[in-house]
């Protein structure tokens, strides 16, 4: 059986990359196609197979500005020869999932996201203040066409599985397609407090520099609480964060895996801006026994239990049959309602215990993944061949 992944682009090992590298363990003889590759930039175990890229990956300044040449992914994606593959499995937060799959191929996506550049998170990303006025213009101009032609290229996937409740809604949405779904996968065994990491006086984020991230609410609530505060990533808003920043927030950069866990260990809690389609960091934070301080919307309704005081019951979690507390919620992106949430926090912090906050995340592991990955495409790939 000749099998292809497909993926948007490889540029980090970010949530999505963590997905795909489960593939990669299932499927180690899979050939990858992808629009854009950076060497060395995803794990060994992606970087083992053989990768095919598109078009994009030979034009001006692909690996910084990669993002500028949306319009041109449609055609680029479409490039890709897969008529020889039986089983097509896209890995999708953009255009992956619109290849064009061979007449007897079996395409099953796992959808990260319908493209939130076009649908939900437009003035996000194009705004007023967000990008240049030629890149707002330019999308507004093809907007349009872009979602016609992510909506018509939806049906060339025979399954979609959706990572959160919050995505199959959208998946339904957009797409008028039903999706089964499967939370990504938290390395609760990398993720495993160690005694020689002493809790320190500071807060967290670790997160791409990204406009839907909402790092400015973060930076704007630390500097008027003046709290020590630590921000690991980087990305498009790195230069506009760090011009905002005062001294007591620190910028850290993109760092491995040991220095991130030893941060994780050390913070008295971790901060979530965004909303998130599911949000793999906030469960790994959990992990590590910290709790966390979140915007309670999006996949963050799926992975923190929040305190009695913070809970709504219009998000739709049943606090009747919820265990301990695993973080607190707050549900305006703006700075004031992140500092009420913080002060909240610091109210009732002793509240929080960490053995029960890691076994919260444990149900996330990534072992739950790859076996309900396994298990689903087994049975369609049976139903597909019958």
């Amino acid at each position: 059986m000749k099998i292809a992944i497909i993926h948007d682009w490889l540029t980090g090992m970010r949530g999505g990359e963590k997905c795909l590298e489960v593939l990669c363990k299932l499927y180690p003889s899979a050939d990858i196609f992808t629009l854009l590759h950076i060497p060395e930039k995803v794990s060994p175990v992606i970087e083992s197979h053989r990768i095919h890229t598109s078009l994009i990956q030979n034009l001006p300044f692909a690996e910084s500005k990669y993002r500028y040449y949306l319009p041109l992914m449609p055609f680029a994606i479409e490039t890709f020869d897969l008529k020889e593959y039986d089983l097509i499995l896209s890995s999708s937060h953009c255009v992956a999932k619109s290849v064009k799959p061979g007449p007897n191929s079996l395409h099953i996506c796992y959808c990260h996201t319908p493209m939130r550049y076009i649908w939900d998170q437009f003035d996000q990303y194009f705004g007023k203040g967000k990008s240049s006025w030629f890149a707002a213009t330019a999308m507004k101009f093809i907007r349009g066409w872009l979602q016609r032609w992510d909506v018509k290229t939806s049906r060339r996937v025979n399954h979609f599985i959706a990572n959160s409740r919050h995505v199959q809604k959208r998946i339904k949405k957009y797409y008028k397609q039903e999706a089964t779904i499967i939370h990504p996968p938290v390395d609760t065994g990398l993720f495993t407090p160690d005694t020689s990491d002493a809790k320190e006086d500071y807060f967290l984020i670790v997160s791409a520099f990204a406009p839907y991230k909402r790092l400015d609410l973060a930076v704007n609530a630390f500097n008027q609480l003046n709290l020590p505060f630590f921000v690991i990533g980087e990305g498009q808003d790195a230069k506009r964060l760090k011009e905002m920043a005062k001294s007591n927030i620190h910028f850290e950069g993109w760092l491995d895996n040991s220095q991130i866990r030893s941060h994780f260990a050390r913070c008295r809690a971790f901060i979530f801006c965004g909303e998130e389609d599911f949000g793999i960091t906030l469960l790994e934070a959990q992990a590590m026994g910290r709790p966390v301080i979140a915007l309670g919307r999006g996949g963050a309704l799926e992975t923190v239990v929040p305190d009695s005081q913070s809970w709504k019951p219009e998000t739709g979690i049943d606090k009747s049959a919820t265990s301990q507390p695993t973080g607190v919620f707050f549900y305006e992106q703006t700075p004031e309602a992140l500092i009420k949430a913080i002060q909240h926090f610091e109210s009732i912090e002793s509240q929080f215990d960490a053995d029960a906050i890691r076994k919260h995340a444990q149900k996330f592991d990534v072992s739950v993944y790859t076996e309900r990955m396994k298990n689903f495409i087994e049975e369609k790939l049976a139903s597909h061949s019958h």
